[in-house]
């Protein structure tokens, strides 16, 4: 007989984690909306794979080849643009080779949309999401935020925007990595995943926020000395729980971003992939707003004690 992987406390973490979100936004009036997990659009993010399959049906269908989305946000935004208003969805969202101890191939995330805020403000609002689901198990946890600039300064020293590669690369001496191709900003991501981020006290949410333009992704750039990604990414202990954005609503902007996405993944050997055209020709028109992505398997590691992303799931990927 087939038993669950996780230990049954664990679905039962998970269904109270369920019942206090949609409370959540119930509470606050933002609808909960289920968008398609198939879409004839791949992420062209470079570190980022999905998965596709083809479809088999008449060919009026559209495109054959559909990939699995490794989000919602394409689809929440299209409906943002049509007048939704305040939303989110919950749901499973698939990447491709991210297997192992802390990633399982296919997860589950929480993204949510609030019209006329800025990234701050659903900042503050993320907070007090996690300070509830940390009630769950009877804990409430600290908060520290700072911007992306502040953080490097006071834990390394370092001034990520003017500090040479060589100054970047320094604290990570003694570390094997292979430099072949890294870009400035890669070497920013390891020093924020093998430096900062592990010195997160467990109780501790910590906010990065103003991320250098070239880390914009889907974010607006605030101009300036540096100009400013406004973005921000939300950590509970050593793991990195949610980024959000206030978003960028400039199609052409974006289309050029895609493309973009797409020159490095040529430079990398990846796949060039398609662009959502259905997103680009209503992105003008979606209201302002800001927009964030949670993945509830690393909250729920985070109630449960755990480091294994498998002791919270009924049946890991090696399983299924």
């Amino acid at each position: 007989m087939t038993v669950p992987f996780a230990d049954p406390g664990a679905l039962r973490l998970r269904a109270a984690l369920y019942r206090m979100l949609r409370g959540f936004f119930a509470e606050r009036a933002v609808l909960e909306v289920e968008t398609p997990i198939l879409s004839a659009a791949g992420n062209t993010e470079p570190n980022i794979e999905g998965f596709s399959t083809d479809f088999s049906g008449h060919v009026d269908a559209g495109a054959r080849e559909r990939w699995l989305r490794t989000s919602a946000e394409y689809p929440m935004k299209r409906l943002l643009a049509a007048g939704i208003g305040d939303c989110y969805e919950l749901g499973r969202v698939f990447r491709n080779g991210e297997a192992g101890r802390r990633h399982n191939p296919e997860f589950t995330m929480l993204e949510w949309y609030r019209v006329g805020w800025d990234h701050h403000r659903l900042a503050a609002e993320t907070v007090d999401l996690v300070q509830e689901a940390l009630a769950l198990v009877g804990r409430r946890a600290e908060v520290v935020a700072r911007s992306y600039r502040d953080w490097f300064r006071d834990e390394l020293g370092l001034d990520p925007f003017t500090a040479s590669l060589q100054e970047l690369q320094q604290p990570l001496a003694g570390i094997r990595i292979d430099g072949a191709g890294l870009t400035r900003d890669d070497w920013l991501d390891l020093l924020i995943t093998h430096r900062l981020q592990p010195a997160f006290p467990p109780d501790r949410i910590s906010l990065m926020h103003d991320f250098p333009a070239s880390q914009a992704a889907l974010a607006r750039i605030r101009p300036g000395d540096p100009p400013l990604a406004e973005r921000f990414e939300l950590y509970l202990g050593s793991y990195e729980l949610a980024n959000g954005y206030h978003e960028l609503g400039d199609a052409a902007e974006q289309r050029a971003r895609f493309k973009n996405d797409n020159r490095r993944r040529r430079a990398r050997g990846q796949r060039e992939l398609p662009l959502d055209e259905h997103l680009l020709s209503v992105l003008d028109r979606m209201p302002a707003c800001a927009g964030v992505a949670l993945g509830i398997e690393r909250l729920l590691m985070c109630l449960a004690g755990t480091d294994a992303i498998a002791d919270v799931l009924a049946f890991a990927f090696a399983d299924a």
